[in-house]
């Protein structure tokens, strides 16, 4: 009896280390992930759990999110005293994105309430939504590893590492990297989207209250840790919790994987080796279909060979040609035949607007049946390669909420196609000007302006670069599903370091928008963009375009006519009468005198965007006088641009830029290629 009872013991043993997780109420342990079902970890959205034993939360699709929890909550808070524990974790995550050096968007170590999160992907990390952002029931803790900089959330860089409670608004961030001694001066970078595993350690201290994540490229773990962040977590953890990872992808993806997980509370993680984790699985590979038998004869096989050649040879003449630039600027190259079949061959009545730079046409992707607006810029358009170029470089790595999203591109001959998010709505001038069909309320109209002051505010100040639009106009302005205000069309875009000054350029634009400085000096700067945003809060407002050749004389130009009516104390009088007087009157007139504001002839009178923006969220007021600097400068800029024009340089386009059906008034001869030598 004996022998038996100690070989049920042996037995017993045996299968427990043969089983690759190891739980107790307080302790996680994953050497790997191969074997796992829904008993050992619960996966929803993408994440799978790959034949090799890699956990994989994302694949490169975009804007998807993955999460993995382990099933069972455990006990994070000593119930007498509401305390919270200590607790230690170590994993192993690696991140591989689509496009070299182009992640998106991160994934987190996650401590929430429910497995079943109500989040976004994207910028959210598939953690939360736009409405539960700081909410401090949340009771959320998570360790992002966030490979896309978003200006909405403060980021420092695209490759660093945060402490999030709460939000994704991290309480404590550093770039990517461990310290191999105890000075600054040891730290040493690591780049978390290179496709390599990283060992991570999060330890929270409950008798310290404070947190500590250290990350390595081995598995031997850094004396000083990469980030310290004081804080009880006793309010914020319940006392059970689940623990996971959550991953997401964005306009660019990325597939994130962790390849092996410790976790224990009230001691430290048992310590993982990278050599004894699975490894990533390789590059795909590309196959053929042709298959050639060694057994036919030689008359067959030359007949074929022929008719092979051609084949390739008809193929060839028809593909898509990638040159070496094309790889570096993303983000997603679609075929041409792809888009043309979401077109349905860009037929015409596929299309959306038409302008000085090509046609957009709506279409559908046969693969995700996912909406797109595709804009393909005319043979015969002066938007040459330069500014398609320009346009994918700059837009293909903006991110934020008010712009519109550039989804990939295509480049075929001389085929030039860009791909963007579906703007239901169309363009603001379409409910503006003339006789627009639909109305919009001031209410709308307002968020409208707020929407477009804060993409610009991003542009000039939250991006790594200072980015001039360089073409802000109703036109450009596209309206979401929602009538939220996305600004568009970065073709004219140019891009500069912040403390340097802008190089002079060609002069491009729209009449009526274009500051005047800009045609004497060749530089577009923030402030000739804050002009042309002011022309924009006027035309708003009063229904009316900046610049107008069918008006009467003294009404041509909308800010001489605005800037009359409010040294005659009548500045209402302006506003659109199709609003029939239902309007916030205080509003009304902080939007009127704003215009005034930023259009300005003197550059230096006008705000910074930063400052138009606390302007209409109320914070600060605009001044009850104003002083109208720099007028006979406008006025002679104004003329010394117009001379180099006749009556011809006025005319209708069929169609705006992207959807709508109001002529837009534009100098062609203005969107001409750079000029040769000329930083892009």
């Amino acid at each position: 009896m004996a022998n038996l009872k100690m070989l049920l013991v042996l037995l017993s043993l045996l299968l427990f280390l043969l089983i690759p997780v190891s739980s107790q109420p307080n302790q996680i342990f994953y050497a790997g992930f191969k074997g796992l079902d829904s008993s050992n970890m619960t996966l929803d959205g993408v994440a799978e759990i790959e034949p090799s034993g890699v956990l994989k939360l994302t694949n490169d699709s975009s804007k998807v999110m993955g999460h993995a929890f382990y099933p069972t909550a455990l006990q994070f808070k000593n119930s007498s005293d509401g305390k919270a524990f200590s607790f230690s974790s170590s994993f192993a995550l690696a991140i591989v994105p689509e496009f070299p050096k182009l992640g998106g968007h991160g994934l987190a170590f996650t401590i929430a309430t429910s497995k079943d999160l109500k989040a976004l992907p994207s910028q959210y990390l598939g953690l939360l939504n736009s409405s539960s952002i700081g909410n401090f029931s949340n009771h959320l803790f998570a360790v992002e590893f966030d490979t896309a900089q978003d200006f909405e959330f403060v980021d420092i860089n695209d490759n660093h590492v945060g402490i999030d409670i709460n939000s994704l608004v991290s309480n404590a961030s550093a770039p990517a990297g461990f310290y191999a001694g105890d000075h600054d001066s040891d730290k040493q970078n690591l780049t978390l989207k290179s496709g390599q595993p990283i060992l991570v350690w999060v330890d929270y201290d409950s008798a310290q209250s404070v947190v500590n994540v250290t990350i390595s490229a081995s598995s031997t773990k850094p004396r000083r840790s990469l980030l310290s962040f004081p804080v009880d977590l006793s309010p914020i953890l319940r006392d059970s919790m689940y623990v996971g990872f959550s991953a997401s992808t964005g306009l660019l993806a990325s597939s994130h994987y962790i390849l092996g997980w410790s976790f224990k509370i009230n001691g430290p993680a048992t310590p993982l080796d990278l050599s004894s984790l699975p490894q990533l699985p390789g590059p795909k590979r590309k196959h053929t279909s042709l298959i050639i038998g060694v057994s036919v004869s030689g008359a067959v096989l030359a007949l074929f060979a022929v008719l092979l050649g051609f084949y390739m040879y008809r193929r060839y003449k028809n593909a898509d040609v990638i040159e070496a630039w094309e790889l570096e600027i993303g983000p997603h190259r679609y075929s041409y035949q792809e888009l043309k079949k979401a077109t349905k061959g860009f037929k015409d009545k596929e299309l959306l607007g038409q302008g000085g730079f090509g046609s957009v046409y709506k279409g559908t992707l046969p693969n995700s049946n996912t909406q797109v607006a595709v804009k393909r810029i005319s043979h015969d358009s002066k938007q040459g390669l330069r500014e398609f170029v320009s346009e994918i470089a700059s837009i293909g790595r903006l991110r934020h909420r008010n712009l519109v999203q550039l989804l990939g591109w295509c480049r075929r001959r001389g085929d030039l196609l860009l791909v963007y998010d579906f703007m239901a709505n169309g363009s603001l001038d379409k409910y503006l000007f003339d006789e627009p069909e639909i109305i919009l309320s001031w209410e709308q109209r307002f968020k409208v302006v707020k929407d477009v002051a804060s993409a610009l505010l991003y542009l000039h100040e939250g991006y790594e670069q200072v980015v001039i639009h360089r073409d802000v106009k109703a036109s450009n302005v596209l309206l979401d599903g929602e009538l939220n205000g996305r600004l568009g069309d970065f073709g004219l875009a140019r891009l500069y370091e912040h403390g340097a000054n802008p190089s002079t350029t060609r002069v491009v634009g729209t009449l009526g928008y274009l500051a005047p400085e800009v045609p004497r000096t060749g530089k577009a700067t923030p402030s000739s963009d804050v002009f042309a945003f002011g022309a924009l809060l006027l035309e708003v407002a009063c229904g009316l375009r900046p610049l107008d050749p069918k008006a009467m004389p003294e009404d041509l130009v909308l800010v001489d006519c605005v800037w009359n009516k409010y040294k005659q104390g009548r500045i209402l009088d302006v506003v659109d009468p199709r609003l029939n007087g239902a309007f916030n009157e205080r509003e009304v007139l902080m939007v009127l005198k704003l215009g005034l504001l930023c259009s300005n002839g003197s550059p230096t009178a006008r705000p910074s965007m930063r400052q138009v923006v606390r302007f209409l969220e109320g914070e600060v007021g605009v001044p009850d006088e104003l002083r109208r600097q720099g007028e006979t400068d406008s006025q002679e800029g104004f003329d010394e641009f117009l001379h180099l024009l006749d009556s011809s340089s006025f005319h209708q386009m069929s169609r705006s830029t992207y959807g709508g059906t109001s002529p837009s008034f534009t100098d062609t001869s203005l969107f001409t290629p750079t000029a040769k030598g000329e930083t892009m």
